[in-house]
């Protein structure tokens, strides 16, 4: 087996040694070529240079969501092709490492790359559906390319959040679950449409639904993780259905802190739940529009102000070794 292995030398968990013996036990099975992420985009771009390769049969990916989101796009920039391109593996090396949790994979990178000796090994794979945004046709967002997220986008609060966290990173600040308390609450302070939103989520054959503070879209279950607490907005999300979405229509000090809590204490079997909030299953297709520029977060990684955003989830799209 031939295989690409992109590695993000920032990732938070992995040290350049550490780095070095997973390198050395992946190489040892199978034939590899490593190399180092140097600019944002460039695992995208290896990515593509995978797909698009006729003997790259595995790409590996030894970061952080952000990495594997931009080697995703990478992979898939030309629609999915399960059969044909790539699988995908994952070793985490960053602070939460959602996506290859989900998947059931140890959060450690040693156990992980171990993990995944076994599934080459064994040859266990399993195809996984992904999520996929659009610019509406006929709005000032048509023209935004495509994006394919692997466990969840959010348009408004959550993503401003995400916002704040990469502004402090860029600073110096270290990504912990500590930062992300505190950019909440400079969120909520901050957020001036907390009690009457500017979202509508619109879907075929439906009514619309309105006065949307933030919509949280997932892909899979949990939503992220504090530490080793997972936390579930969209309990019954998986890989193997649609998308998922959690609208709440008001965020207020009293409405804060009841879904926080309820957050808090989400488990499999219940997320946030109440008369302000709504829930929504295995959905093919719905748009979000914004009566004002909203910030829009896929995977982790902040990507600007956005005013309508279609999402799609494409089922069976991208092949894991896992």
């Amino acid at each position: 087996m031939r295989a690409l292995l992109v590695v993000n030398p920032a990732a938070t968990t992995t040290s350049a040694r550490r780095r070095d013996v997973l390198i050395h036990a992946l190489a040892s099975e199978m034939k590899l070529e490593a190399v180092t992420t140097e600019y944002r985009g460039h695992a995208r771009d290896l990515g593509r240079q995978a797909a698009e390769s006729d003997d790259i049969d595995m790409v590996v990916a030894l970061g952080g969501d952000g990495t594997v989101n931009e080697v995703v796009n990478g992979l898939l920039h030309a629609g999915p092709d399960p059969d044909r391109l790539p699988g995908l593996a994952v070793v985490p090396g960053g602070s939460t490492n959602v996506f290859a949790r989900a998947l059931g994979l140890p959060n450690d990178p040693v156990e992980a790359t171990g993990a995944l000796l076994d599934a080459l090994r064994e040859g266990r794979e399993r195809l996984v559906g992904l999520g996929l945004t659009s610019g509406p046709p006929g709005t000032e967002d048509e023209g935004v390319p495509s994006r394919w997220f692997t466990f969840n986008a959010g348009l408004g609060f959550d993503a401003g959040v995400v916002g704040r966290v990469e502004q402090q990173r860029e600073r110096g600040k270290k990504s912990t679950h500590a930062l992300y308390v505190r950019q909440v609450l400079r969120q909520f302070l901050g957020e001036a449409n907390r009690r009457r939103g500017t979202i509508t989520l619109e879907r075929p054959g439906e009514d619309p639904i309105e006065d949307l503070v933030v919509a949280i879209v997932s892909n899979t279950s949990p939503w992220t993780y504090l530490g080793n607490r997972p936390m579930y907005t969209s309990p019954k999300a998986s890989f193997d259905t649609g998308i998922d979405v959690l609208g709440l229509s008001r965020l207020s000090t009293a409405a804060v802190a009841r879904y926080g809590t309820q957050l808090l204490t989400s488990s499999p079997e219940r997320g946030p739940h109440g008369r302000h909030a709504v829930s929504l299953h295995d959905l093919d297709r719905f748009t979000l529009h914004s009566k004002a520029p909203l910030p829009l977060q896929m995977d982790g990684d902040h990507l600007g102000l956005r005013r309508s955003v279609t999402f799609t989830g494409v089922r069976r799209a991208l092949r894991v070794i896992v």
